[in-house]
């Protein structure tokens, strides 16, 4: 498996744009995506009992188990916005399947930004006929780029492997930097795909996958309304089709999974306001659901997250979230490490000199481990600090 360029639009036959239509004020803010011929597709979305309008108008779609192009726009949710959400999502399929000329069934939309305010759709509607005439298949940056808010960086990710003699590539992109505690996905991340695969076995990769990358992300502890993951497989590399069991699955699921890691974490690390990346390994639990509960448990903690920021070597809020958590915690068998630094053993404070424990916390990116010692079970969650800037952004954000 091969590292390589162009997120969304490094898998064959898919083209891409991103485009400025004055929903935000201020840069790119609508994408689109676009595939030449049809495609096997799948989606997993938030959980948050209020939902985003394009996550129910896209549940719907997906039912069939197909798309061909995907409408995204940044600067409003359209959530909370009732029957008129729900017009206007669907009024976004109908125009861009127009233009392109293809079934509106094939169409998908999503949408990021301030929740309860009305798509202004006069822009949309102009935007989206702006972006079919930029259609291109090096789209995939600027499609990134049109797709955040308070990201600081746009987020992508592709791959290459062999298949059965042929080449296959599977690329992503993702936005999202607060608001971010999902229990699907991210706020949202769109990965395309030149295999041939079934829309049954495409949302099997997608739900093997979530769980250790995606669903192990958090900023701040808050889900979305508009989290949505969703993944389009168009056959244009003329690999056989992946079938349930084979050696081609599992490669093809492996591919996946590494995009949706490196998303991820990226998102982690553009955290809003984060001037640290921290990866919470919880290590030796009684079972998975316990190693990936104190370890979300820690690193949704603010108490250690501001301990992060300040580069201060607090473990026993480490301990504490960890001790609350749903896991099985043995005190005497519990040992913590900032880093490569051993800080407790068995329950206990080492005697270390306070500037050993506190050098990891001065790295930009900190590993922190417990080692629960009552099981061989493992979790890694993706997070990062809690600084002023987050409260600075967050307290701005709808005005």
């Amino acid at each position: 498996m091969i590292k390589i360029q162009g997120g969304v639009t490094a898998a064959r036959g898919f083209q891409a744009a991103g485009i400025r239509c004055g929903i935000k004020q201020q840069g790119p803010d609508l994408a689109l995506i676009y595939s030449r011929t049809q495609c096997s597709a799948a989606g997993v979305f938030t959980t948050n009992a209020f939902k985003a309008a394009s996550i129910i108008v896209n549940t719907e779609k997906l039912q069939s188990g197909r798309a061909r192009a995907v409408v995204v726009n940044s600067g409003n949710a359209n959530a909370c916005t009732g029957d008129r959400g729900l017009r206007d999502s669907r009024r976004i399929c109908d125009f861009a399947a127009d233009l392109i000329h293809i079934p509106t069934q094939d169409v998908l939309n999503a949408s990021t930004g301030v929740i309860g305010v009305a798509l202004p759709m006069q822009k949309i509607e102009a935007g989206i006929a702006n972006a079919v005439d930029k259609l291109s298949d090096d789209g995939g940056e600027a499609a990134s780029l049109a797709i955040m808010t308070t990201d600081t960086v746009p987020k992508t990710s592709a791959y290459e492997f062999e298949l059965a003699g042929k080449t296959v590539r599977v690329g992503g992109m993702c936005k999202g930097a607060g608001m971010i505690c999902p229990n699907m996905a991210t706020m949202l991340c769109f990965i395309t795909t030149d295999a041939a695969i079934s829309g049954q076995l495409l949302r099997r990769a997608l739900e093997s996958n979530v769980e250790r990358s995606f669903n192990s992300l958090t900023v701040d502890g808050d889900m979305s309304t508009n989290d949505s993951l969703i993944m389009l497989a168009n056959g244009a590399s003329d690999c056989p089709e992946i079938v349930d069991g084979s050696d081609d699955f599992e490669k093809f699921d492996k591919a996946v999974g590494q995009v949706c890691l490196d998303l991820a974490m990226a998102c982690a690390r553009d955290g809003e306001g984060a001037t640290k990346y921290v990866e919470v390994n919880v290590v030796n639990a009684a079972s998975y659901a316990d190693a990936k509960s104190a370890a979300m448990t820690i690193a949704n903690s603010p108490l250690v997250k501001t301990a992060i920021f300040g580069e201060d070597p607090n473990w026993g809020r480490v301990l504490c979230a960890a001790g609350r958590s749903e896991a099985k915690v043995i005190p005497e068998k519990t040992s913590l490490y900032f880093g490569d630094v051993k800080i407790v053993e068995n329950g206990e404070p080492l005697a270390i000199a306070p500037d050993a424990a506190r050098k990891p916390m001065l790295e930009k990116n900190l590993q922190i481990t417990v080692d629960l010692g009552v099981g061989s079970s493992r979790a890694t969650a993706f997070t990062c600090d809690f600084s002023y800037d987050y409260v600075k952004i967050n307290a701005e954000y709808h005005t």
